[in-house]
């Protein structure tokens, strides 16, 4: 069977080495085998997809399998040696490790983990805000739990922290994958490279190697975030066996309002009038994030017409400058009229002449072209 590296990472054979390192991160993430524990389909994946990133994120390595294919690269003694390998590396512990802080959606993730530890030393938590909390910003109380290592097993699992040798790679803290003619080096994911697993199981912590605490975090949340922001804490996640805290990421989803609409950092209200008010124009006012606003309606204003007001939205969580706050006009018609109203508004219609028939004129000429659809 051919083998086209470029279809491995779901790529166009012109993509760029950016665009090739990002297609590797989002595939070796979703088919590694810590993910897909026991699915050899996923593992064989993984394995292709490395060695496809070892090819093509190598220029020199690229061009050769650019101009021969993969039997060009068995003739030069390509593969995961030199480079590669290290590269692949360097993806993984930019997966895994790390700066963070606040995005917009997103960040990178936090410390990479003690491999000897039970979890990582960040965590992620998500709060719902109530609109106005996250349209002005609030110092907020927040109640979180975070892990500390088991003091009877030192955060191993293990009973009096007795620990064996791994059976899965035994004791090496590594397996060994092999794909065709390459073979390469990764680290056990039973064990996660300490060589070393449970003998018997901690009572006191039922071999998790972590207890919980309880802790109540103060968080200065910006003004103007947005469902999906993330902010980090620093030093408010978990604790490892050396006292040593990570960081708390809060994930917000923003609760909506009952008459605010938020696009970004604009935001919509619907302002009902009377078609009268529309007709003949007229000052109103209506209600801003602030306060309120005058509205001047102008003669013959429309339906659904917006009137924009710069300044008056939400002010961008990076920036501070604030969005717009747009009103759009919703005419309504009065429900049910009286005989005298009804008589004023045939008076009325009356006084337009044929401005009140439009359809009469709109139509003219299509009323005359059906009629001729029949004639013999």
């Amino acid at each position: 069977m051919t083998v086209d590296y470029y279809e491995i990472l779901e790529i166009s054979r012109d993509a760029t080495g950016s665009e090739i390192k990002k297609a590797y991160r989002k595939l070796a993430i979703q088919y590694h085998p810590d993910k897909n524990s026991g699915d050899s389909e996923a593992e064989e994946r993984f394995k292709r997809i490395n060695e496809a990133y070892a090819v093509l994120s190598k220029e020199d390595k690229r061009e050769i399998y650019d101009r021969y294919g993969k039997e060009g690269l068995d003739r030069q003694g390509g593969g995961f040696s030199g480079g590669g390998m290290d590269d692949i590396m360097d993806v993984f512990n930019s997966m895994f490790g790390g700066s963070g802080g606040f995005g917009g959606g997103g960040f990178g993730g936090g410390q990479t983990r003690d491999p000897s530890a039970k979890y990582n030393m960040d965590f992620e938590i998500r709060i719902d805000l109530p609109f106005n909390e996250a349209v002005f910003g609030i110092k907020k109380e927040i109640n979180i739990e975070y892990k500390v290592p088991c003091e009877d097993c030192k955060g191993t699992g293990a009973k009096d922290g007795k620990m064996q040798s791994c059976k899965y790679c035994k004791g090496q803290g590594q397996v060994v994958m092999r794909q065709g003619f390459m073979t390469f080096a990764q680290e056990c994911p039973k064990c996660h490279g300490t060589g070393q697993s449970v003998a018997d199981a901690c009572g006191s912590c039922n071999a998790n190697g972590y207890t919980v605490k309880d802790e109540t975090v103060t968080v200065d949340i910006p003004a103007g975030v947005d469902t999906g922001n993330r902010l980090r804490v620093t030093s408010h996640g978990n604790e490892n066996k050396h006292g040593k805290r990570g960081d708390l990421y809060i994930t917000f989803n923003v609760e909506e309002d009952e008459h605010f609409v938020r696009d970004g950092n604009d935001i919509y209200i619907v302002v009902p009038t009377f078609f009268t008010q529309c007709i003949l124009g007229q000052s109103i006012t209506i209600p801003s994030l602030t306060g309120e606003l005058s509205l001047d309606l102008k003669p013959g204003t429309k339906d659904k017409e917006h009137f924009i007001f710069k300044g008056e939205g939400i002010a961008d969580v990076h920036s501070g400058q604030k969005g717009r706050l747009i009103a759009q006009i919703k005419m309504l018609l009065p429900k049910k009229i009286n005989e005298e109203q009804k008589a004023l508004l045939i008076k009325l219609q009356k006084s337009y002449g044929v401005e009140s028939h439009p359809y009469k004129s709109g139509f003219e000429s299509t009323f005359e072209r059906v009629k001729n659809w029949f004639r013999g």
